[in-house]
Parts: C-alpha cells; sequence; structure tokens
C-alpha cells in the first residue's frame, strides 16, 4: 500500500477543444504510467510517490459507448453520423452511451486512490458533489436521482432533468474518464441518442437553466476549486 502524502498535490492541463481520441490516448498513457509506478513500487523497484492529473477540455461532436452500454442507444447509423458531423467511439470506461461536444466542460481526473481514499462510490459521489456546488454559485439548484448516476436539476419533482453525466474507470485505485458537464452545450445532439440508457428523463444545460451563455472558463474555475476543497488537495 503507498503511504497517503500529507496533502495531494494534482497536476492541471487545461487542453481545450481537442479531438476526443487524442484526449483519450494522452489519459490512456498517463493512466498507464501511474498503474505500473504502482506496481514497480509494490515490487520495491521504486520510491517515489505517484502523481494525480486533472484534464479539462471540450471535445468535437462525438458519442461514447461505456462497456456496460448497448449500441442500440444510438440512434444514428454511419451516414447519420456523418450528417451531423460527429464521431462514435466504444470505450472502456462504465456506464452507457453519452455525447460530447463543443460547450460541454469534461473533465478527466487520473487519480491515484491510495492518495485520498480507496472507494469508487464515494470517489462517484465527490465528482458529483464539485458540480453541484458548481452550480449552486451560479445560483442553479441541482442533486442526485436515487439510484441514477451523475447531477440533475428538478432532481426531486416531476421533471428531472440531467445536466453532468459521470463514467469512470479504476485500476489498482488509479481512475481516468470522469464527467460531462452541460454548460452551453448543443442538446439537439442528445436526441439522437438514448443517453446513459435512460429513455424517461430529458437533459439540460445551464445555458438551458438560465437563458444565457456563461463563460466556460468562469464555470471550468470555480469546479476546479470545489474539487481540491472536497478531494482536499493543492495545484501543482
Amino acid at each position: 500500500m503507498i503511504q497517503k502524502s500529507n496533502t495531494p498535490v494534482v497536476i492541471f492541463n487545461d487542453l481545450g477543444l481537442i479531438d476526443y481520441k487524442e484526449a483519450w490516448d494522452f489519459q490512456e498513457k498517463i493512466f498507464k504510467e501511474i498503474v505500473q509506478q504502482k506496481i514497480d513500487i509494490r515490487n520495491g523497484l521504486k520510491t517515489e510517490l505517484t502523481k494525480n492529473h486533472l484534464l479539462f477540455c471540450e471535445h468535437p461532436h462525438v458519442y461514447t459507448l461505456g462497456k456496460s452500454g448497448s449500441k442500440e442507444n444510438l440512434l444514428l447509423d454511419e451516414n447519420g453520423l456523418k450528417h451531423y458531423g460527429a464521431a462514435f467511439y466504444e470505450i472502456n470506461r462504465g456506464g452507457d452511451i453519452t455525447y460530447h461536444g463543443p460547450g460541454q466542460l469534461v473533465g478527466y481526473p487520473i487519480f491515484d486512490l491510495d492518495h485520498f481514499f480507496t472507494d469508487i462510490h464515494k470517489y462517484l459521489r465527490f465528482l458529483e458533489e464539485a458540480v453541484i456546488l458548481t452550480l449552486q454559485k451560479f445560483g442553479i439548484e441541482s442533486g442526485r436521482v436515487e439510484g441514477l448516476t451523475g447531477v440533475w436539476v428538478d432532481f426531486d419533482g416531476e421533471n428531472p432533468r440531467k445536466i453532468c453525466a459521470l463514467g469512470v474507470k479504476s485500476s489498482r485505485w488509479v481512475t481516468m474518464h470522469g464527467i460531462g458537464f452541460n454548460v452551453n452545450s448543443d442538446l439537439s445532439y442528445f436526441s439522437h441518442i438514448i443517453p446513459c440508457g435512460i429513455q424517461d428523463k430529458a437533459v439540460t444545460s445551464m445555458e438551458r437553466e438560465l437563458g444565457k451563455k456563461l463563460d466556460m472558463r468562469e464555470v471550468a474555475e470555480v469546479l476546479k476549486v470545489k474539487l481540491s476543497d472536497l478531494f482536499s488537495y493543492t495545484y501543482s
């Protein structure tokens, strides 16, 4: 077991608008390096503590399908994807199908949870809570819907609307993938999928809820702070 450091440090990187596959490859590189370092530490080959990373970005239009998802939840064929200028990837996170695109803040924490706590459910709840607190800062009340992951507006009402989706992968307590937070997203793209395999729930964005576009950098900065507060780390 790697000993927890007193105050974990997270290396932050804003990738801007980046192709999904390029960002996925970058995540995989960091993820595999951390996992290999943990193996080397366990085998007595290294002593240096692993590092933690947080990537923020936006993607061009893309649909991604998690390991537990069904391709039937994508309602477009190859021609439809070309028509809407969207890519499609089957990927190695949990969850079903989701959409990423411009105006959506995507966060990829690549954390060694041995620095924090070894509990994936708690990890997911902390990611959700960071988004809930960020939305609160902008005057939007949000929360959780029992039995479902993610963050929802009108979560305890008759019309719950998903504003943030979660999907993660972990191995040896190292995480990758993360959150898709609808800030100024073009919500029409969600009409071409059954989001997260849930047929009877709508999606929304901060722009739709507030009736105005948001400054992505401002939202990102608040989320950055909320994540560091909840996980009790500093940025390098």
